[in-house]
């Protein structure tokens, strides 16, 4: 059985920058996965996920991208993109260390076969830990290509009964001593 990454990358305390972590415990907290699919918070870990993905047949990512475009639109790539200097400009540390460790898995041997990049186009990444409204409202229309791929991945995720609080720990507020 093939052994499927779901992805979530970026720095929370980033505004948009976060949005793949957020979209990740979103769909956590609202889907079943088998246990062939693993969950993967790569926060900004670049380099030191090469562990992560050494065993992963496919890997699905979630990022924000610095592309042309509005905020809010989402781009798809695959993984020849991320060889061919096709990706663009990086927008954050975390995203050379990505693919800097796709290549190295590459190197080695041990890099997914298939893997997919959805990428969504920031607003902010100035502090702050809340995605900006334009993101936030993106989160479900991520929600649902994750799912997609999946399908056709020949993964079906089982929606929860009843979805769980996706406990966005770096939102809340700071309680005043």
């Amino acid at each position: 059985m093939e052994k499927i990454g779901i992805m979530g990358v970026g720095n929370i305390l980033l505004q948009d920058e976060g949005f793949g972590v957020k979209a990740l415990y979103v769909i956590k907290s609202k889907y079943e996965f088998p246990e062939n699919v693993v969950l993967i918070d790569g926060g900004t870990a670049g380099i030191f996920l090469s562990s992560e993905i050494d065993s992963l047949d496919k890997l699905l990512i979630i990022d924000v991208v610095k592309a042309k475009g509005e905020p809010g639109e989402i781009k798809i790539y695959e993984k020849e993109d991320f060889f061919i200097d096709k990706l663009p400009l990086k927008l954050s540390p975390h995203q050379l260390g990505l693919q800097e460790v796709l290549l190295l898995n590459e190197v080695k041997g041990s890099c997914p076969k298939e893997i997919k990049l959805i990428g969504i186009i920031p607003k902010s990444i100035e502090a702050g830990t809340t995605l900006t409204p334009e993101l936030e409202k993106k989160i479900p229309e991520v929600e649902k290509l994750v799912i997609e791929t999946l399908k056709n991945w020949g993964i079906e995720p089982k929606e929860k009964e009843k979805s769980e609080n996706p406990d966005i720990w770096w939102e809340r507020k700071c309680k005043e001593v």
